[in-house]
């Protein structure tokens, strides 16, 4: 049963973060996720990455359903018929590095959230005017900071998450936080190569806990 919207941004807005990450084998991909998991995310982003990405999240459906508290979607949706057969595969949100109105229609008809790629205010007001509750800002390395903070003075209620070379620490975040963002997205600052290659769960999931508590010490209160 797919979760509500406002439980999914509510569990965004709590941590502040949506990790990211893809892998072509399940067993690693659940380790990384339960790791995650062990280390405070409660949202995390599968990305479609990959020819065999949406068999691996059928079996990632199937392994985390039980998690009453955790929210599993997915991202890198590029048109409508890959958002309706991963919405047909249990995905609880959709993420994409664009924004495309086919997509937008069907998400609507889903009643499902979807959280597109902008890069400037005209992709930001279309993607409000179609139901957007949380935009992505991509990439937001070469965005930056300073590109959130002019935006929300002209749409103070927007939700931004910031995704692409966001850093897990305190200055990084802490400059992203500042300028006004709901959430920001991370996928290989999290999961470094080296932790997923040599299989070190343990140092993903202090990394994921190290990540959470920055946001949490410079998240304005």
């Amino acid at each position: 049963m797919r979760a509500s919207k406002s439980d999914i941004l509510s569990a965004i807005e709590k941590t502040g973060l949506v990790p990211l990450f893809y892998h072509d084998d399940v067993s690693t991909a659940t380790h990384v996720i339960e790791a995650s998991y062990r280390g405070g995310a409660r949202v995390f982003e599968f990305a479609n990455r990959g020819p065999n990405a949406l068999t691996v999240f059928r079996e990632l459906v199937n392994r985390f359903s039980s998690y009453a508290d955790f929210y599993l979607g997915i991202g890198t949706i590029m048109n409508a018929p890959q958002a309706k057969e991963f919405i047909d595969a249990g995905a609880q949100f959709l993420v994409s590095p664009i924004f495309k109105t086919e997509i937008a229609e069907v998400v609507t008809h889903e009643d499902i959230i979807w959280i597109p790629g902008t890069g400037t205010m005209t992709e930001i007001v279309t993607a409000v005017d179609a139901g957007t509750a949380l935009v992505k800002v991509f990439p937001g390395a070469v965005l930056g900071p300073v590109f959130v903070s002019s935006v929300l003075p002209i749409l103070p209620a927007l939700k931004i998450m910031p995704t692409g070379g966001v850093e897990p620490n305190e200055q990084n975040l802490s400059a992203w936080f500042k300028a006004g963002v709901f959430c920001v997205g991370m996928g290989s600052q999290l999961f470094p190569a080296i932790y997923v290659a040599s299989n070190n769960w343990i140092a993903i999931e202090n990394q994921v806990r190290e990540t959470l508590q920055i946001i949490g010490k410079v998240r304005p209160k």
